[in-house]
């Protein structure tokens, strides 16, 4: 199915945001690049009024529960995904593309909010990862999930 223009979606939303890195490549080697990556996000949260429901950074990819202006969130993706890949491609002496796409997005509605909520935390779990939530370091949500 091809994908929706952005245009589609309404201004201001909850969006589910996931971006992957190109041919599945890892995006994070180490700790530090995780905590570099959570820093970018908040600026771009200071920068875009963004309201970041839950987040989960896995190896090769990453979710946000971002709401946010439609064109905000655009916004602060290049931001986000710009600078981190510049930063990645400079410290590990690499070049092209670091994400394999432009970021994917969908609205949630408020009824889904927390079932997209839990599935963006359980990506770990689903990966092998850990064997609970409350486990996986490189994740938070604003929501008791149980």
């Amino acid at each position: 199915m091809a994908r929706l223009p952005r245009y589609v979606f309404p201004d201001y939303a909850i969006f589910h945001v996931t971006t992957r890195g190109a041919g599945r490549i890892p995006i994070y080697r180490e700790d530090d690049d995780r905590r570099w990556f959570l820093f970018l996000l908040a600026e771009s949260v200071d920068n875009w009024d963004w309201v970041v429901h839950a987040f989960c950074l896995m190896t090769n990819h990453y979710h946000l529960v971002v709401e946010a202006v439609r064109e905000h969130l655009s916004d602060g993706m290049q931001m986000l995904n710009g600078v981190y890949a510049q930063s990645f491609n400079g410290k590990y002496k690499r070049w092209g593309h670091l994400f394999g796409e432009r970021f994917w997005c969908r609205p949630v509605d408020e009824d889904r909010l927390l079932a997209t909520c839990r599935y963006v935390m359980a990506n770990p779990i689903r990966a092998g990862l850990c064997e609970r939530i409350s486990e996986w370091p490189w994740s938070a949500c604003r929501y008791d999930l149980g």
